[in-house]
């Protein structure tokens, strides 16, 4: 796709950074935010029990949540709106937390199914998130092997030297970082793309309602970025530097290109805990919420916990907007609430 590139110099902080973003109006993605965003919202009061999903409920709010996204009459048509049969399509997990605090099976294998319906071939769906052990342990090696779909982690992919953002702040680089062991001028400056990401043509983030204490919620912005590229302990530690890598990693053309859809899978809100699975901070909203924007979802989710923080009595964390600000200004989304319309759906 050619794209006119316009450098990301009007961001606080980043004046060292040389990251590009899409300014072209033809992109899908910019014509939709451009103006406003939509969000589909699903809500099924038995979708879970306990603050365990019930596997029979998901797919029905899967069906609803694509029809009245895209306007389509069925599923098939809604998916193959978004996809084609030949492509790959990845779906980006947040795994660490568990099968309960992190995004649930139980909502990608509804997924996987609508998908396989929908025509496409099994091998060309991987399940992904940045480490292998934490996907094994929150038991997506179980789904793929059932549906015969894909599990891949992008640091075990390794990472590609010649894909980069790179900034000035340097980095503490761990092992498994394309840099590690290496001295000179420069070391440490570069995040690297995993070559995970160049497989696949679309990649659909399913992210769980789950408070992050820099970046507000462990949401699609954060976990896509901080997914794609090794070289990341020097954002986790600053929120202001994270606030500035973030969108600047995700408008590298090789991950905005693929951005397709943006599903939250908000059966259960965490507000408290970060990644430690913490039920007793918990609230079961027994939603799915769906977007073609990743700013628009990730706004109103930190909208969502600090709600039930104040409906817990629990202390604000008081979250910054700065990220998703940053994000709208290399067209990334829509952060402004007042722009991002809701659409909430009931299942039949």
């Amino acid at each position: 796709m050619k794209r006119f590139l316009l450098c990301a110099l009007g961001l606080a902080a980043t004046l060292w950074s040389w990251s590009c973003v899409s300014t072209a109006a033809s992109s899908p993605m910019v014509e939709e935010t451009a103006k406003r965003a939509r969000v589909v919202v699903v809500h099924d009061a038995q979708a879970t029990v306990l603050f365990t999903p019930e596997p029979e409920r998901v797919p029905p709010m899967i069906e609803r949540a694509m029809t009245n996204l895209t306007g389509k009459a069925s599923t098939t048509e809604a998916w193959l709106s978004l996809v084609s049969t030949q492509e790959t399509v990845g779906l980006k997990v947040f795994s660490r937390p568990g099968p309960t605090s992190g995004t649930r099976p139980a909502v990608v294998e509804a997924l996987v199914k609508s998908l396989l319906a929908a025509g496409l071939p099994a091998r060309q769906i991987i399940v992904w998130d940045r480490s292998i052990a934490d996907l094994r342990q929150a038991g997506f090696f179980s789904l793929a092997e059932h549906y015969g779909v894909r599990v891949a982690g992008s640091a075990e992919a390794g990472y590609d030297e010649k894909t980069f953002y790179e900034s000035a702040l340097l980095g503490q680089l761990s092992w498994g970082d394309l840099e590690f062991g290496q001295t000179g001028a420069g070391v440490g400056r570069k995040s690297h793309v995993s070559k995970l990401v160049f497989g696949m043509d679309k990649i659909i983030t399913v992210t769980p309602l789950l408070n992050h204490n820099l970046a507000g919620v462990s949401g699609s912005l954060y976990g896509l970025a901080m997914g794609s590229v090794d070289n990341t302990i020097r954002f986790e530690l600053d929120a202001n530097a994270l606030a500035d890598a973030v969108p600047d990693i995700l408008a590298l053309e090789v991950l905005y290109d693929r951005l397709t859809l943006h599903i939250v899978d908000a059966l259960i809100c965490q507000y408290q805990g970060e990644e430690r699975q913490l039920l007793h901070y918990s609230t079961a909203l027994n939603e799915l919420w769906v977007s073609r924007d990743p700013v628009a979802v990730d706004v109103l989710a930190i909208e969502e916990l600090e709600r039930q923080r104040r409906a817990a009595m629990v202390t604000s964390a008081k979250p910054s907007f700065k990220l998703y600000q940053n994000a709208s200004l290399v067209w990334l989304g829509v952060s402004t609430p007042r722009q991002i319309d809701v659409i909430r759906v009931p299942v039949r």
